[in-house]
């Protein structure tokens, strides 16, 4: 149904500058000077459209998770050391994405179990072409109430960028998608909460949190950013 996603982290200078110090401590002592890549597999993807009724599972113990609303590039063709004047000759168009995670602090170790659940990656269904998406903005709601909104203009590495450095070592196969960064820290949703991500002139997705433990707990105020 979908070809391989893979995220970003790191890549948007508000997430740098709200990390401050800790960016050049133990072990890297400084901000990344490549992409800071990670893989959404298969077994975390669904159908967020509209239409679709989907859910997020938690897993057994877990409460909220946080709302990653972003976008991500669909590869047209077969893109391998491609230059940065190129780029967008290469990408099919954008898709909208909610990356789901566990909250957790530290980047320095992969982290699997908060990234990798069941049902912890929304996707759109529609692929638009776009030129730039220096314009886009992206708002997320939990129960209809705005809980954050996040400009595609603060990107340290824009689409072009982005594209030619992970290119040049890896290679990019049609279908593939690649979200153009995922912000630190983002808004909570908890159980039973409905959760959209609008992102105008691309598409508006939504789902509910649910949970894997039963009963469910009744929904508590959303966290605003």
């Amino acid at each position: 149904m979908h070809g391989t996603l893979y995220g970003t982290i790191l890549n948007d200078r508000t997430s740098l500058a709200a990390l401050g110090d800790a960016l050049h401590a133990e072990p890297y002592k400084a901000p990344p000077r490549a992409p800071v890549l990670y893989l959404k597999p298969a077994n975390t993807l669904f159908d967020a459209t509209v239409d679709a009724g989907g859910t997020a599972q938690l897993p057994a113990g877990e409460s909220a998770c946080e709302v990653g609303a972003t976008l991500a590039l669909v590869v047209g063709r077969p893109a391998r050391r491609v230059t940065a004047a190129e780029a967008w000759s290469y990408v099919a168009g954008v898709t909208v994405v909610a990356d789901l995670s566990l909250p957790h602090d530290s980047y320095y170790r992969p982290a699997i179990r908060e990234k990798c659940f069941d049902a912890s990656c929304a996707l759109g269904g529609k692929v638009v072409p776009v030129s730039t998406i220096d314009a886009l903005v992206a708002r997320t709601e939990v129960d209809g109430l705005v809980v954050a909104e996040r400009r595609f203009d603060d990107l340290v590495r824009d689409v072009p960028r982005l594209l030619a450095e992970v290119t040049a070592f890896m290679s990019l196969q049609p279908g593939v998608r690649l979200m153009v960064g995922v912000p630190w820290r983002g808004p909570q949703a908890r159980v039973g909460n409905r959760v959209t991500v609008d992102v105008a002139g691309v598409e508006r997705i939504e789902f509910v949190i649910g949970s894997s433990d039963a009963p469910h707990p009744r929904p508590g105020p959303p966290t605003i950013f």
